[in-house]
């Protein structure tokens, strides 16, 4: 397997290429069988591999970009980072894959969505099996692109277009930053292999790798939705739910939390850019939590889970513990791609997304209220479930590594997360029905994926230790270790505010019924997201469109259409005026041959006298 792991990335993509060829002629009943199929295929290559890996096994296809001194290959790298990614998307993606089957069955562009989700799971599997940047980079773009086509899929409504067209603008952003890493890098190292970067890293001053590792870092907001970058996730709802899940959970946004832990030892020996990503990271998941204790679109609620979640990810790599960092990478793939496909479940039964129309759902859905529920417990942290354990390793390991205030925010985060997650559930499956009338269970190859991501988001929890231990071989990885009595304070701190959480939504939203929740000034900030998009529409989109339109009145219109015109209209004029010197009179050619002869000659004798 050591020498066909590359393969993994390209059965997806074989897909994609197969049904935009063919996708008019092929079969529907096609394209549910091999869509899915080719996405297992890449999955149990990633298992074999990873059950087989000793050491870091990398493979060079080809001499791909040689200019000068810059030399890169098309070379794949697999070790227990890149393998823990391969498994994570080629799995989630399969089931998701699956779900889509019965969730998307009646859609008009079937076959163009399984396309896309194939060209999406192959640019995500190629970035983090990449064993240099610029390969990265091409992943990194790719699944930029797809979530512009699978946002916009919808493209007949007007906010599904321009949704698309936020992501798609908003990550451009971040990717200049990210291509001006890229080049600084080169011009330290010489080189843009990981492995070279990172045993290299000494040799250049700490300045430097700062530099580097903040213009890295500002793809990362972009990819990876944090502050300030983060605004493109949320409208990134438009598109079908499944879509939101893959994006979410497995896909683009995990995309800046893998690329800081594979090139920790840039941020670690930076020291300060390590800082910026912990505590950009610990206050967008503040930020995004408190805007998700207000919202009523289900799906909504779910996008700035997200972004808060993300944020707990990137604050763990920022205090130094990449173990926990990506184990809750990891964990959060299941349940949060739970989380959105029982959200699909219900809008799929309902026909709404409005959590204000629903209520007393568990009765007619059962299997999907027990998922929603497996989900939502593991999300808040409760002990046995996964979110616990992973959440639980980055607060402790903020306690240890000395960053008590990030460990307070995080703690505090944790409680809102709880809140807003059953402040979902209850107003979704308890109370009484509220505008649904003939609400279905979903079909069974929805369920199927639902419970199996459901028994994931328990167990896959329960291995921490071991998680770390998988990834010391790559040499950045410490484990530290707490007194038996200092662990046990912070998981009782841990978990007596998640159920506080729970305990206040439950207060709030089954017995006041809602009542009473709005409060005032703060509500009204929270509901409109701190306003953020419209400043940004005040200080950026609007300055820029008005702009646009004066540069289009007052120089496109007025210089370069006059120019243009006006060189067409003085040709016109000309042509006209020499027109009439063409009469047809053989005496008029005469005379103006004579004239232009004795012209000629009074400037040759002018001449020579």
């Amino acid at each position: 397997m050591r020498e066909l792991f590359w393969l993994i990335p390209f059965f997806p993509a074989l897909g994609a290429a197969f049904f935009i060829i063919f996708g008019r002629v092929i079969s529907k009943k096609l394209v549910s069988w091999l869509a899915p199929s080719l996405v297992g295929i890449s999955f149990v290559f990633s298992l074999i591999s990873f059950l087989q890996l000793k050491g870091v096994w990398i493979k060079e296809l080809f001499s791909w970009i040689k200019i000068g001194n810059l030399s890169i290959p098309f070379a794949f790298q697999f070790d227990p980072l890149s393998s823990i990614m391969a498994l994570t998307v080629s799995g989630v993606s399969f089931l998701i894959h699956v779900y889509s089957i019965g969730y998307m069955a009646d859609d008009w562009g079937y076959k163009r969505y399984f396309a896309y989700l194939n060209l999406f799971t192959f640019s995500m599997l190629l970035l983090v099996l990449s064993a240099n940047l610029p390969m990265m980079f091409v992943g990194w773009e790719g699944v930029g692109l797809c979530s512009y086509l699978l946002i916009g899929f919808w493209f007949e409504k007007d906010t599904a277009a321009n949704a698309g067209k936020k992501a798609f603008i908003v990550n451009r952003v971040g990717d200049f930053g990210f291509l001006l890493g890229i080049f600084l890098l080169f011009s330290l190292f010489g080189d843009l292999s990981f492995s070279f970067i990172n045993s290299h890293v000494e040799g250049i001053s700490p300045e430097m790798a700062t530099a580097a590792a903040l213009l890295l870092f500002v793809g990362a907001t972009g990819k990876s939705a944090q502050l300030p970058l983060y605004i493109w996730l949320p409208d990134a709802m438009e598109g079908p739910t499944p879509v939101s899940a893959l994006i979410h959970a497995a896909t683009m946004v995990t995309a800046g939390v893998y690329m800081v832990s594979r090139l920790f030892p840039l941020y670690h020996h930076s020291g300060f850019a390590l800082n910026v990503v912990a505590w950009i990271g610990i206050i967008t998941a503040l930020f995004a939590a408190t805007i998700a204790l207000v919202q009523n679109d289900i799906k909504r609620v779910l996008a700035y889970s997200t972004i808060s979640q993300i944020g707990y990810m990137f604050a763990g790599v920022g205090v130094g513990a990449v173990a926990a960092g990506m184990f809750h990478l990891f964990t959060h793939a299941f349940f949060k791609s739970l989380l959105f496909l029982a959200a699909g479940s219900v809008i799929h039964g309902v026909g709404t997304q409005d959590m204000r129309e629903m209520g007393g759902l568990r009765r007619v859905m059962p299997a999907t209220f027990w998922n929603f529920l497996i989900a939502a417990l593991a999300i808040s942290g409760i002990p046995g479930f996964a979110g616990f354990f992973s959440k639980d390793e980055i607060l402790k390991e903020a306690f240890l590594s000395g960053h008590k205030w990030i460990w307070l925010i995080g703690v505090v985060t944790a409680g809102l997360t709880a809140f807003y997650i059953f402040r979902l559930i209850f107003m979704t499956f308890y109370g009484e029905k509220r505008g649904w009338d003939h609400a279905h269970e979903s079909p069974v190859v929805m369920l199927i994926p639902m419970s199996i991501l459901a028994f994931f988001s328990i167990v896959s929890g329960w291995i921490p230790t071991s998680f770390a231990k998988y990834l010391q071989p790559l040499g950045y990885i410490e484990i530290k270790e707490a007194s038996h009595s200092t662990e046990i304070v912070l998981i009782l701190i841990s978990v007596a505010i998640a159920v506080l959480g729970i305990f206040v939504a439950w207060f709030v939203y089954v017995k006041r019924k809602g009542k009473g929740w709005n409060f005032g000034f703060i509500y009204k900030l929270l509901y409109g997201k701190y306003y953020v998009d419209e400043l940004y529409n005040l200080i950026i989109v609007s300055p820029y469109r008005k702009g646009s339109e004066l540069i289009n009145r007052y120089f496109d219109t007025g210089v370069i259409d006059r120019t243009v015109e006006g060189s067409g209209e003085l040709a016109m004029n000309g042509g006209k005026l020499l027109s009439r010197l063409q009469t047809g009179l053989l005496k008029d050619y005469g005379l103006w041959m004579t004239v232009g002869i004795i012209t000629g000659l009074f400037f040759a004798i002018r001449s020579l006298l």
